[in-house]
Parts: structure tokens; sequence; C-alpha cells
């Protein structure tokens, strides 16, 4: 047994993820109706969203104790590239819904409640941020996580003795390890998803949205292959693809799969470690872009808002688009690090064009159908360019400072 397990850890990990997610779709066609496969997608995301805050909360709070060189130019750069890279995203969906122009079948309202306005959403940041840090970590509440890490992490930086602060760094290599752990399990984990979505979503429902799925996975392809290069390119003056397909291959890939950028936080942790990256940036750098780096969430709104309006009706003119564009930046900046937690901003949006919220909420139902296929993307695409962007940033002073870099 021990030398089966030996020649399993052998195989490359993305290999292994490719045997689980052929395996997944195989036994959904075969046996449909077994209900043990899905508990193993159920555990590992699971797993995922426990051990994801902890992780959060400790690294940041490690990183920020024991850091030792100046990476502040870095965290303006990763900022500036989250924002960036968001609004070209709202851009591109833009043009791709004038290049393309899509309406919809309106069905019954959705009954969740979608903010009122930008104001809710940055009310509810505001909010976030302040929450109690064990509600915070309870909740998955990664803004209060955030705050609340970095408030710790100077208190222990400035007055905690060199003892204690080695203490929370191997505190910090311990839980590494324990995500270490579960990553091993992403096979199985992506087996039993795979085999959920085959059996219970077939094809048949994507028929009467196959051209609004076109534009919004058309979108965002264009940015994960396109824009996103890029900016790569921008930055590092050097062939961006080779790290553009490692961060689509290794962190993309499981995010497909969990719908979670939150989720996927310790996947992009051990891909920036991969890549050689400093501990004290990335550690605080990846959490953060799971929170305000949004292009796909940014790309779902403008694009179902663009189609309510067509179906409507309704002529969106330049200026208009520009600031729907900056209005999906921010309130995809806002949005929610779990499935579908983008298509509550829709109404927000709407409302830029008057559009009653009943309406746009039935916008939102629509969402929920195509969900399996346009939130898969949407958390593929954000979450690698967590990692990607990370990246750039960490290279680009290192370019700077005249080092080499490879990828």
């Amino acid at each position: 047994m021990s030398a089966t397990f030996r020649k399993w850890q052998s195989i490359s990990l993305i290999l292994r993820i490719v045997i689980g997610l052929v395996l997944g779709a195989i036994l959904a066609t075969v046996i449909p109706d077994n209900g043990v496969v899905p508990v193993f997608g159920s555990i590992f995301v699971g797993l995922l969203k426990g051990i994801a805050p902890i992780l959060v909360f400790v690294l940041v709070i490690s990183a920020l104790a024991n850091a030792s060189g100046d990476i502040g130019g870095r965290f303006k750069n990763v900022v500036f590239l989250y924002v960036l890279g968001t609004l070209l995203a709202a851009s591109a969906a833009v043009i791709c819904s004038y290049a393309m122009p899509v309406g919809m079948v309106l069905t019954d309202a959705a009954n969740n409640t979608p903010p009122n306005g930008i104001g809710d959403v940055i009310k509810t940041i505001i909010t976030n941020m302040v929450a109690n840090p064990v509600s915070a970590l309870m909740n998955a509440n990664y803004v209060g996580i955030l705050c609340w890490a970095i408030i710790f992490g100077m208190g222990f930086k400035r007055l905690a003795s060199e003892g204690t602060r080695a203490l929370v760094a191997e505190i910090a290599s311990v839980v590494s390890k324990a995500v270490y752990w579960i990553i091993q399990l992403a096979p199985f984990g992506i087996m039993g998803l795979v085999f959920s979505a085959v059996a219970e979503s077939g094809m048949a429902i994507f028929v009467d949205y196959g051209r609004l799925l076109i534009v919004l996975v058309g979108a965002m392809f264009i940015m994960a292959f396109i824009v996103n290069p890029l900016i790569v390119f921008a930055f590092l003056k050097k062939n961006p693809y080779p790290l553009v397909m490692q961060c689509l291959r290794e962190s993309g890939v499981t995010a497909f799969f969990t719908r979670s950028s939150a989720a996927n936080i310790p996947v992009n942790m051990e891909l920036c470690k991969k890549l050689g990256l400093d501990e004290d940036f990335y550690s605080v750098s990846v959490p953060l872009g799971a929170t305000i780096n949004m292009e796909g969430a940014a790309i779902t709104i403008t694009v179902m808002t663009m189609a309510v309006a067509h179906t409507l009706g309704i002529q969106v003119d330049v200026p208009t688009a520009i600031v729907l564009s900056v209005l999906a930046t921010v309130g995809a900046c806002g949005a929610s690090g779990v499935a579908g937690g983008s298509l509550l901003l829709i109404p927000m949006a709407c409302s830029l064009f008057g559009i009653s919220n009943d309406i746009a909420m039935q916008a939102v139902g629509v969402g929920f159908i195509i969900g399996v296929i346009q939130d898969s993307c949407e958390t593929a695409l954000n979450s690698s360019t967590d990692a990607l962007f990370a990246a750039t940033a960490e290279f680009h002073e290192r370019l700077s400072n005249g080092q080499e870099v490879n990828f």
C-alpha cells in the first residue's frame, strides 16, 4: 500500500487532478445516482474553506511581525495591478457586449436582497473591516481578517520579543503544512466536484442562454489570454505566457471547480511559494487579491447589465458605458469571495439605467441558471490573476534592482 501511495505522490499534482477530473466525468456518466462520490468534493471544499481564514490570519500576522525588508513598493504595484485588471475587465465586457449584443429570457426573480447602490457596497466593506475578529474568522470575512491581522502583526512587530515572533512564525509553518496536506486531496475533491456537475447539470439548460455564455466566457478568455499577458509584459518586458499559463493551470483549474476565491487562497499560497516569491509579501497580497481583485466579477456584472439593457431596448452610449465600467469595478471589489457572489451586484449596476429592482433580480435568476459555467470561469479568472499579479509585482521589483527573473 505504501509503495502504491509513493508512486501516486510521485505523479505531478496537475496530472493527478486531470485524472480525478476525467474519472469524475466517467463515473457521473456510468453511475449518476451514486451518492458517495460527491462527498469527496464536499469534503475537499469544506477543508479549504475551513483552513483558509486561519491561514490568512496567521500568515499575515507572521509576515508583518517578522518582516525584515521593505515591501511597500511591491504592495503599491500589486494593488495598482488588481484595480487596473478589474477596470480593464469591465471595459472588455462592455466592448464584447457592443460587438455581440445579446438579450435574455427573463425568469422568476431571485429571492436574495441585493445592495441598493454603491453606497451600500462601501458601507458593507467598512462594516466588515471593523467586525469582531472572532466573528470575522468564523464567518470567513476576509476584509475583517486582513484588517485585524495587520493590526496584530504590527503590534507583534513593535512590542513582542524575538522569541514570541519566532513562535508566531512556527505556528504559521504548522498551518501551512496542514494546507499542503489538504491540497494533496485535490484530485479526489475535483473528482467529486466534477461528478456532481456532470450528474446534476446537463448541457441542455444552457441552450437558451448560449449567446449570453459566449459573451461572458469570451470576455473572460480575452482577459486571461490577451489583456492580462499584455499587462504582465508591460511590467516585466518578458514573454508573459509561461507565467500566465502556470497560474491558469495550477490555480485556475482548482478555482474552476471550487468556485470560491476564498477557498482557493491556500492553492495560490502554494503556487507563490513554488514561484519563489517572498512569503512576507504573498501571504498578504494573495488574500488581498481574493478580496479586491475581481476581473471575472466585473465582467459578469457588466455583461449581465448590458444584456438587460439590450432586452429592454435601452441604448447604452459611450459615456454611460464608461461609468458602468467604473461602477462595476468598484462593485466587483466588494463582491463576496464565494460562489455566485457577483450576481447580487447586478441590480446595483442596473440602477444606472433606471431599471427596476424586480427586473434586475430576474437577471440574477438567469445568472444562477448559467452559474455552473459562468461562476466557474469567473472564479478561475479571479483566483489565477491573484497569483499572477502578485508574481508580476515582485518580479518587477527584482528586475528594477538588476536581479535576474526566470519563470
